[in-house]
């Protein structure tokens, strides 16, 4: 950015709050997942999901344990609205789900709204109204606190209205100051505090507020700041859940909820992969598993990953990126280097399993990457040394046999196929064709990716590396 350019940004004011105790604490235990993937990541889609591909969608999200989804939009489109119909008359929903919806703070959307519900056994009536600065002057042209203090009192109200006239099923209420993050604290507290007064949560009848950082404005440590003075001034502590949102925005999404986690939070909105808005909303992936590899249990099965990837870009129509936290097809792949070559001869180490220069598994992942995921091959730099049968040397790298990994240059394997028995580290993978220096000659296909030992070089015809010149 030219520097006229930047000269007309501010630095986002920080929270006085001296005292903080979030830093000294840590996570021990998993919060409340709610996936938005239905509704914010959906309507974030270039071409949303059908019906059908909801209904799978919901099936995924169901399977890998989240407890409480929303849905959708009901009350802003007919497609929203038969959805979560079919949910609800296909009996869809299991006895230990709960689906949320999204309503404005308008009556007879939140009339659509509970329509669209009848006959729900269990839901999440969740409201929301802009409150940022921002929004009021521009959205609500220059209306004021109070005015807009009045927009949450109002829905409040109507929320409780039309929920009274289906008591067969259970509500539980949520409401949102939209753009809380660049909301005044004092004033989204106040407007927290006029709902609640609404609808009088008691310990045993919670109420959700869900504070969210709609666009990322801030550093995850003041939005940490924000969560933690927020638990500290809510009236009820012990009848409110603390919920996130976060945005990735500043790329730093995971980090403000986990910071928000410790600053107190309860639960957790996100989506896969964080598909959302922009750049994203939270990947609740990730955060998931990096609660696993801390040894924490989250209640969400991403043993079958490979899966709920294949299902994810099919409904989506969206791609995985290739380093994506996890599930990225490069992510459990190093790339050959001189300054962690070893001698491949040893046994595969204890879950969880630790490769150098590579991130620690959880032991859940090699479940399903273990076919994607292959140790050890011999690197250019060491194929001199790998000349005598006696020195085989490799590269730590851990080659998936996914195409884009076949266009990893500068390394090669030259052991045959049963080589690949001499080794516990290794599994057979279909074989594949690397792309070589253009210096070097291509090997003979087929390949398979196997570590190198002097017994497997012993008992093949395979030509010596010495043959081949790099």
């Amino acid at each position: 950015m030219k520097q006229q350019s930047i000269s007309k940004y501010r630095p986002f004011p920080p929270v006085s709050l001296p005292d903080r105790t979030w830093p000294d604490q840590s996570i021990t235990k998993a919060p409340i997942w709610c996936s938005v993937d239905l509704r914010d990541g959906n309507q974030a889609l270039p071409t949303p999901m059908s019906i059908e591909e909801k209904l799978e969608y919901f099936d995924l999200l169901v399977r890998v344990g989240f407890t409480q989804i929303e849905v959708g939009f009901p009350s802003a489109s007919d497609t929203e609205y038969q959805f979560v119909r079919r949910l609800i008359e296909e009996n869809r929903i299991p006895e230990n789900v709960t689906i949320q919806i999204l309503v404005q703070a308008r009556e007879h959307l939140i009339q659509r709204s509970y329509e669209s519900l009848k006959g729900v056994k269990q839901a999440i009536v969740h409201l929301y109204n802009p409150t940022s600065t921002l929004q009021r002057r521009i959205t609500f042209n220059n209306a004021s606190r109070e005015d807009t203090r009045d927009i949450a009192i109002q829905g409040a109200k109507w929320v409780a209205q039309y929920a009274a006239l289906a008591p067969e099923s259970q509500w539980t209420f949520q409401y949102s100051p939209e753009s809380f993050s660049d909301t005044e604290l004092d004033f989204a507290l106040e407007c927290c505090h006029a709902v609640m007064d609404v609808w009088q949560p008691t310990p045993e009848k919670k109420v959700i507020l869900n504070l969210p950082n709609t666009v990322e404005w801030c550093l995850p440590n003041v939005h940490a700041d924000q969560i933690e003075w927020m638990c500290r001034n809510i009236r009820h502590r012990d009848s409110v859940i603390i919920s996130l949102h976060t945005h990735n925005d500043r790329g730093t999404g995971t980090a403000a909820t986990e910071l928000g986690l410790l600053a107190g939070a309860d639960r957790v909105e996100g989506t896969l992969f964080g598909n959302g808005e922009r750049t994203g909303n939270l990947d609740i992936v990730t955060v998931a598993l990096n609660m696993n590899s801390h040894g924490i249990a989250t209640g969400l099965d991403f043993s079958d990953l490979a899966s709920i990837r294949e299902v994810y870009e099919r409904c989506c129509r969206l791609v995985v990126a290739e380093r994506q936290p996890y599930a990225g097809e490069l992510v459990f792949t190093k790339m050959p280097s001189k300054k962690d070559s070893t001698v491949a001869t040893k046994k595969a180490p204890p879950a969880p399993v630790k490769f150098p220069g590579l991130s620690p598994i959880s032991p859940s992942i090699p479940k399903t990457l273990a076919a994607a995921t292959r140790p050890l091959s011999v690197s250019i730099p060491n194929l001199e040394k790998a000349a005598s049968p006696t020195s085989w040397i490799a590269s730590t790298v851990s080659i998936s046999p996914k195409p884009c990994i076949r266009k990893l240059a500068n390394s090669f394997t030259t052991s045959p196929t049963n080589g690949a028995a001499k080794c516990p580290l290794t599994r057979l993978v279909r074989p594949f064709t690397p792309i070589l220096p253009t210096s070097a000659p291509r090997l003979p296909s087929p390949i398979t990716t196997s570590i190198i030992t002097p017994a497997s070089a012993a008992s093949s015809n395979a030509p010596p590396p010495s043959s081949i010149k790099a």
